[in-house]
This record gives structure tokens, sequence and C-alpha cells, in this order.
């Protein structure tokens, strides 16, 4: 386990604010003055025990966060045992979800519902809780291998449910501006509409595209513990997160254990995540750009997906050499295939038409390809359409699913598609990617017509029976999100 020298607690700059030409989004809060831990004790559950209008406990918990920067906090079991909050983590917990590895379900804790959340929370309190391995799984990656996963008991999730909500009131004014993934509030469109504002609004000349390699795989738990000291002082809770991190995996029935990596897939891994990201990435980020960089610098970052725009190339290969070294001091590694510096931005685009300078490049973030474009008055603006990969597996899954769906009724067939479609436009449908939604359901109904054609060889499946199916069940094309300025200022 590594050591905890000065150096890690002092990547938190003194100065609160960040150079005054940067983004909103990305700007830092203040660091209040007030100390002590005495906003912790629980508070009334309804509103009829208490007066309208008080905080909760966690909003008070939150508000000592905000007052003072350095609080430890050490009284914080008792919220996560509170039955409430373990009743509401259940409530939210899918019905169908498959179960772990006691074979628990939804369905059958619920019979006894209220004594067995009251089992949970004694446990829990008593110290006798005990995190169980969490079952293996696979899912299909864009790339065509497989992405491991992590299914937990019922009980871990409720347990790890209510750690995160707790420790969210924490964490949450903790967290840089630029950091939007798996947070309360945020989301990944938030994100792609801040990168592609700070990009058109700043000067970047070049972006850094970059991957970690396996980072949840390869954090390690000694640093982990060690950044979730820095504020959670309640070693009950530490010792619950421990739990769950040397739980194991139990895969082919065998139960694997190791000093590193979070599963993904457990209520509390992205959290973890953000944490482990936040003192290694986000505070040393932002220490660079406010202490190292002459030029702007623009940062995004969705979990361990992030961009970094700059404006001179020369700093931007500087940063990309430090961060290698920085990420190795913590156990993590920039993927070497998937780590590209490349030139992009409004000067770039203009020197390009202009036959000065190389063709813009174009780099994949959070599911669109972004490309330097034109605004129908000749102005630069970025584009994002969707990837040709992410585009292509969903096709793939959708022709899988039909043929599965071969000799249903055109009713219930035509309802699937029409989910899919709905659902695909609500992600993709973002402003100048209309193109490339109408070419996803043309391809859909293309699918659709094959397997028609299929499962009869007497009946024609027309053109024109395909087009009255398609404007009965498949949405029209539609952009579903306003532009990225729009959505910031509101």
């Amino acid at each position: 386990m590594h050591g905890r020298g000065k150096s890690d607690s002092s990547i938190v700059p003194e100065k609160s604010p960040n150079k005054v030409e940067e983004p909103t989004a990305e700007a830092v809060e203040g660091r209040g003055l007030a100390k002590g831990n005495r906003f912790e004790q629980n508070a009334p559950r309804t509103q009829s025990r208490s007066r309208v209008g008080a905080p909760s406990a966690l909003e008070r918990i939150g508000e000592a966060a905000r007052k003072d920067r350095k609080q430890r906090f050490t009284a914080l079991l008792h919220q996560v045992c509170d039955p409430e909050r373990l009743r509401t983590a259940f409530k939210e917990l899918k019905h169908d979800a498959a179960p772990g590895v006691d074979g628990e379900t939804w369905q059958h804790y619920a019979q006894d519902l209220e004594g067995n959340l009251q089992n949970l929370s004694e446990r829990l309190k008593r110290g006798a809780y005990r995190a169980k391995p969490v079952r293996r799984a696979y899912i299909p990656k864009a790339d065509g291998r497989q992405r491991p996963l992590g299914v937990p008991a019922l009980e871990d999730k409720l347990a790890q449910r209510a750690v995160v909500e707790v420790l969210n009131a924490i964490y949450e004014v903790d967290f840089v501006q630029f950091s939007y993934g798996s947070r309360p509030g945020r989301s990944q469109h938030q994100a792609l509409d801040a990168l592609t504002v700070g990009i058109q609004q700043r000067k970047v000349n070049w972006v850094l595209d970059a991957d970690i390699r396996s980072f949840y795989d390869t954090l390690e738990h000694g640093w982990l513990v060690k950044f979730i000291e820095h504020r959670i002082g309640d070693r009950r809770i530490v010792r619950l997160i421990q739990k769950w991190l040397n739980a194991g995996v139990l895969e082919e029935g065998k139960r694997i254990h190791s000093e590193v990596g979070t599963v993904q897939g457990g209520s509390i891994s992205p959290l973890l995540a953000n944490v482990y990201l936040h003192y290694v990435f986000d505070l040393w980020v932002r220490q660079w750009r406010q202490k190292r960089a002459r030029g702007q610098v623009v940062a995004v970052r969705y979990v361990d997906d992030f961009v970094v725009g700059f404006e001179h190339r020369e700093e931007a290969e500087q940063f990309l050499d430090e961060l290698r070294e920085r990420l190795a001091r913590f156990g993590l590694e920039l993927h070497p295939e998937k780590t590209r510096l490349l030139p992009f931005g409004r000067k770039p685009d203009r020197e390009w038409r202009e036959g000065r300078g190389p063709k813009p490049g174009t780099f994949n973030f959070l599911g669109f390809t972004h490309v330097c474009g034109k605004t129908r008055q000749g102005g630069f603006v970025v584009q994002r359409r969707t990837m040709r990969k992410r585009m292509q597996t969903k096709l793939a899954e959708v022709k899988q699913e039909l043929r599965r769906r071969m000799h249903q009724p055109i009713r219930e067939q035509g309802a699937y598609l029409r989910s899919v479609v709905r659902g695909y436009f609500r992600y993709h449908g973002v402003p100048m990617n209309g193109h490339a939604l109408g070419v996803f359901r043309q391809a859909v109904l293309r699918l659709w017509q094959q397997v028609l054609r299929r499962r009869s060889q007497t009946s024609r499946v027309t053109a024109q029976r395909m087009a009255h199916l398609a404007t009965l069940w498949l949405p029209p094309a539609r952009i579903c999100h306003p532009y990225p300025w729009v959505r910031l200022a509101l």
C-alpha cells in the first residue's frame, strides 16, 4: 500500500477561482470557514414531525461539507442504516434484475420486506454484515469484445445504494464542475454540450482524446481508501467499502480476490471511480490549468472518459507527458492506441479551408464523432454525428432480436421496434445529427422487411406495405435535444 505524503493532500489549490475566461461550467467553488461535525444528527422523516422547509439530515451534511472543505465526517453510519433509506433503495431496484450469488430476487425479498430491512439495518449497525462475492457476467462491447460486469447480491445493492446517497451529500460539494459522469442531476448530454460550447467559445486548437486502459480493473485499493479518508472519518463506513472491495468475484465457481480494481455493475462503483479520479485527475488538471498553462484549456470528464482542449500544441504535449507520469504514480495507464493529440477547433478549420494547414481530425466522445463544420452563415461549429460503430452494433442487436421474434404478430414486432427507435432518437437526437437518425430508421425498416419476407414464401412484402408499417410503428426522425448553448444557458 502506498503512503500518503503532503503532496497528495495539497493538490487542492488554495486560491478558489479559475482563470476568469474559463467557462462557467468549469468554475471552482470557494472554500468555507466553519468547522465541526455538528450537522450529522438524523432528521425527522416526515414533515408532520418537523417544521415545513427544515433541511434534511443529508442537506445539513452537505451544508457542513460546503462550509469546510477539509472537514472529516465521523458519524455517518446511522444515516446508512436508516430503514427508510434502505426501503427507498429497495424500491429503486429493478424488479427483474438478475440475482447475485445468493439467488435472492426482488420479489422474494419483498415478501417480508420490513423484517428483511430491519434485519439488514441491525447487521449494519453491529458490524455483522458480510459482503458477498460478485457474480461475473459479460456483455458485448462495440468493438466485438466482451465487457466484464458484476452482479452483486441484493442486500449488497441496498447497502451500497444507501452509502452512495449519504456520501453524495459530501462529494457533490467537492467534485469539480467539469466532472459529469454518474453524478446526481448530471448527464451525458450535459457533458457533450459543455465540451461543444467550450471548444466553440474558447481558443481551442488542439484536442487530447484520451482513454485510461482498463480503469475499473486497475485502480488501487490502497490509494482509494486513502482518498476516501480525506473526507470520511467514520471507520465503519470505510470498512464497509473495504468489504465490497475485498469480496472478490465468483467466476466459473471460483472466487477471485484482487487488491486492485472495482467491479463494474455495483451501485457504489461509479462513486468510487469518481472519487479516485477526482484526486488523481480532476484536482491535478485544475491546478495545472491555473499554474502551468499560458493559453486556454478546456476539460470535460465523464467517469473514465475525458477530453481536454488546448490553445497551444506545446502545452498539449507537455500536459500529455506529465499526465502519463501522474497516472502511473497511481497505478493507471493511458491506452496507447486510443490516446491521440489532434488539431481541432476554429483556427485549424479555417487554415485547412484556406489551404494553409492539414485537415482537422475527428474524435469520439460518449457515442458521437465530433467534426469541425460550418453553419449556414459560414461560422465555425462543432458537429456531432452518431459513431458508425455504435450504429452498427445497435443494428446487429436489432437484427438478432427480430430473428428471434420472426413469428410474432406484426403488432408485437412493431411495438418492439417502436421502443428501440424511440430510445435511439432520445439519446442520439442532437442538433445537426438528423441525417444519421434517418439512416438508422431506414436500416431498421429494411431489417424488418427481411424478416417478414423470410417467414412467408407466398405473401409479398412490398415497399408500399413497409411504408405503411413504418408510418404506423416507427417514429419519424426528430431532434430531441436543444442546441448546446441553449441548454447551458438554461
